[in-house]
C-alpha cells in the first residue's frame, strides 16, 4: 500500500484532493509540492521497477520505470514545477485542480505497463484539460472546450476499442511494441494515439483550442497532451515507415500554417505540429539513434515550449491583446519577456548552445544514417520555417515592429486604443527565468540527458559539420525574412483549417438528420403519451366493462386515481411484448 501510494501519478491525484479543500492563500504554494514530490518519487525507484496490482481476473501494472519513461516521467514533473511557479498568482481552484489532475494523467500514461492504466489515464487528461479551456470562461473558450473534449472522446473510442481487440485476440492487456504489424487493432491504436498526436487531419482541435485556453493553462497544455501521445508511439510503433511520412507532412504543414497565422499562440500551437512531425519521422525510423532522438527532442521541445507559451502569455496578461495585428512597438517596455522569449526562439530555431540544437541535430543525423536523404533534406527546410514563424516574425511583430492595431475599430466604432503594459506578476518572470535557463544548460550541457536515454548514444552535435549546416539554415531564414518581411506583416485574418471541410459538412448533415430523427421520436413520444392518456382515462372505473348498461359511478373509481395509470401501463407493456413475440 505505501509504494501504491508512492507512484508519481497517485502523488498528484492526492494533490488534486488535498488542494481542493486547502484556503486560496496557501493554496498556490501547496500546488508546487505535489510535482516535486512526484520528480522525487519518480526518482527514487530503481531501474526496471514494476509495481502490480490484481484488478478482476486482470493484472494491472500501474508503474513500469525504465529509461524511455523516466525520461518523459522527467520532464513532465519538471514542467508541473515550473507551471506551478508561473501560475501562482492564480487563485482560481479549478485551474488549480485540472491542472494537478492534467500532470497525473500524463505521468499515469508515461508509467503505465498496461493499456486499462494507460486507457484510465488517457481519459483523465481529455477531460482535465478541457477544464483550462473552459476556465478562461468566454463564449470562444466554451465552444472551443466542447470542440476540444468530443475530438478527444473520438480518440478515446478508438484507442478503446483497439484495446478491446488487443485483449480479445491476445488474452493480455500488457503494454507491448506492435513489431509493424498491420492489423485493425493496431490501426486503431494508431488512430487514437495519432489523434492526440495532432496528426494532419486529426490536429484542428490544437490550433482550435490552445490560443483560447486560459493564459496558466495554456502553458501545460502545450507540454502534455502531444508530448504523452509521442512517448505512447515511441513505446507502440518503433520502426513503422509510414510514420516517416507522416512525420514529414506534419513538419511541413505546421510550419506553413504557422507563417499564416496572426494570433500568437496560434503561431506557437501550429509550430508544435511541426516539431512534432520531427518526433513522428524518428519514430517511423526506428533506429537506436532515432528514438533516442524522438525522446531528445520531446524534452527539449517541452522546456522550450513552454518557455514560449510563458512568453506569449506574458503579453497577452500585460497588454490583453494576442494578435500580431494588433501588437508591437513592446521591446521597451517589456525588454525582460523579450529576452526570454528568444531564449525560446533559438532553442526552436536550433541554434547552437540551446537546446533544440541538440535535438533536432540528432535526428536530422539518424534520418541520414539510415539512407532518408529525402527526409533529412526536408526535415532541413522545416528547420527554416521553424526560425522564420517563431524566431523571427513573432517577436519581430510582436516588440519590434512600430505599434500597430490603432485603425482597427472597437465594438463602439471607435479607433482602439495604443497598447498600455500593465506590470506582471513577479512569479510569472520567475518562472520563464527557470525555463530559459533549462533552455541553456541542456543546450550548453546535453550529456546530462544524453545518458539517460534508451539507448546508450556516443552523439556529440558540437561538430564542425553542425555548426556549418546550422548557419547555413539560419542565413537563408533571416534572408527569406527579410525579402518577404512586408509580406509577413499581419492584418486580421483568420487561417482556415482542414478541419473546416469537415466541421461544416458534418454540421449540416447533423441538423438535416436530427431534424428528421427527432420529428420521428417526437411523433412516436406524443403517440405513446395519448395512448397511456386514453389507457389511463378508461382504467379509471374498470368495473364499468363489466356492466356497460349500468350506472357510470363505481365505489372502486374512489379509491385511486393513480390505479388507472398503472393499470393502462401495465396492459400496454403486455400488448408490445405480444406483437413482439407474433413477429419473430
Amino acid at each position: 500500500m505505501i509504494e501504491f501510494l508512492q507512484i508519481p501519478a497517485v502523488i498528484l491525484l492526492s494533490g488534486a484532493l488535498i488542494v481542493a479543500v486547502l484556503p486560496s492563500r496557501i493554496r498556490s504554494f501547496a500546488f508546487l509540492i505535489f510535482p516535486a514530490a512526484a520528480l522525487a518519487s519518480l526518482w527514487s525507484f530503481p531501474d526496471e521497477h514494476v509495481i502490480r496490482l490484481s484488478f478482476a481476473t486482470y493484472e494491472l501494472v500501474p508503474l513500469k520505470i525504465d529509461a524511455l519513461s523516466r525520461v518523459f516521467g522527467t520532464i513532465f514533473s519538471l514542467v508541473g514545477v515550473v507551471g506551478g511557479i508561473y501560475a501562482l498568482h492564480i487563485q482560481d481552484r479549478t485551474q488549480q485542480i485540472n491542472a494537478l489532475l492534467y500532470s497525473a494523467g500524463a505521468l499515469g500514461v508515461t508509467l503505465a505497463g498496461d493499456f486499462f492504466t494507460l486507457f484510465v489515464f488517457w481519459e483523465m487528461m481529455a477531460v482535465s484539460s478541457a477544464y483550462l479551456i473552459w476556465a478562461r470562461r468566454t463564449e470562444d473558450s466554451d465552444r472551443a472546450g466542447m470542440r476540444y473534449l468530443m475530438m478527444h472522446f473520438l480518440g478515446g473510442g478508438l484507442l478503446f476499442s483497439g484495446i478491446l481487440l488487443q485483449l480479445g485476440s491476445t488474452g493480455s492487456i500488457l503494454i507491448q511494441s506492435f513489431e509493424y504489424e498491420f492489423s485493425i487493432t493496431s490501426v486503431l491504436i494508431l488512430l487514437g494515439v495519432s489523434l492526440n498526436a495532432a496528426v494532419p487531419p486529426l490536429h484542428a482541435w490544437l490550433s482550435d483550442a490552445y490560443p483560447r485556453a486560459t493564459i496558466t493553462g495554456a502553458v501545460f497544455m502545450s507540454a502534455l497532451t502531444t508530448k504523452s501521445a509521442m512517448y505512447v508511439l515511441i513505446r507502440l510503433y518503433p520502426g513503422w515507415e509510414v510514420l516517416v511520412w507522416v512525420g514529414i507532412v506534419m513538419a511541413l504543414y505546421g510550419a506553413v500554417y504557422a507563417l499564416m497565422a496572426d494570433d500568437i499562440r496560434e503561431i506557437l500551437a501550429f509550430s508544435i505540429i511541426s516539431q512534432l512531425g520531427y518526433m513522428v519521422t524518428a519514430v517511423g525510423i526506428g533506429t537506436e539513434m532515432a528514438i533516442n532522438g524522438a525522446a531528445t527532442h520531446a524534452f527539449s521541445h517541452i522546456l522550450y515550449k513552454s518557455l514560449l507559451f510563458m512568453a506569449a502569455g506574458a503579453v497577452i496578461y500585460a497588454t490583453g491583446r494576442s494578435r500580431l495585428s494588433e501588437l508591437g512597438g513592446l521591446a521597451s517596455r517589456m525588454k525582460w519577456v523579450l529576452v526570454l522569449y528568444m531564449v525560446g526562439g533559438a532553442s526552436i530555431s536550433g541554434l547552437p548552445l540551446f537546446n533544440g540544437f541538440i535535438s533536432k541535430s540528432m535526428i536530422i543525423s539518424a534520418a541520414g544514417e539510415a539512407h532518408y536523404e529525402w527526409a533529412m533534406l526536408l526535415l532541413m527546410v522545416a528547420s527554416i520555417g521553424s526560425f522564420l514563424h517563431t524566431g523571427l516574425k513573432l517577436p519581430y511583430f510582436t516588440w519590434i515592429a512600430p505599434a500597430r492595431g490603432q485603425e482597427i475599430l472597437d465594438s463602439t466604432g471607435k479607433p482602439r486604443p495604443p497598447v498600455e503594459v500593465r506590470p506582471l506578476p513577479s512569479n510569472m518572470m520567475v518562472a520563464m527565468f527557470i525555463g530559459a535557463a533549462l533552455c541553456i544548460f541542456f543546450g550548453v550541457y546535453p550529456f546530462a540527458l544524453y545518458e539517460q536515454l534508451p539507448y546508450a548514444s556516443d552523439y556529440n552535435p558540437f561538430t564542425l559539420y553542425h555548426f556549418v549546416e546550422t548557419a547555413q539554415l539560419l542565413v537563408i531564414a533571416l534572408g527569406i525574412f527579410w525579402a518577404l518581411k512586408s509580406w509577413l506583416a499581419e492584418k486580421q485574418s483568420i487561417t482556415l483549417d482542414v478541419d473546416w471541410f469537415y466541421r461544416k459538412p458534418l454540421l449540416w448533415l447533423a441538423n438535416h438528420f436530427l431534424f428528421v430523427i427527432g420529428g420521428i421520436y417526437g411523433w412516436f413520444a406524443d403517440a405513446v403519451a395519448d395512448l397511456a392518456a386514453a389507457l389511463s382515462r378508461g382504467f379509471v372505473n374498470p368495473m364499468k366493462w363489466l356492466n356497460p348498461f349500468g350506472s357510470s359511478e363505481n365505489e372502486s373509481a374512489n379509491y385511486s386515481p393513480a390505479m388507472g395509470t398503472a393499470m393502462g401501463f401495465i396492459l400496454f407493456v403486455f400488448v408490445i411484448l405480444g406483437l413482439f413475440m407474433l413477429l419473430q
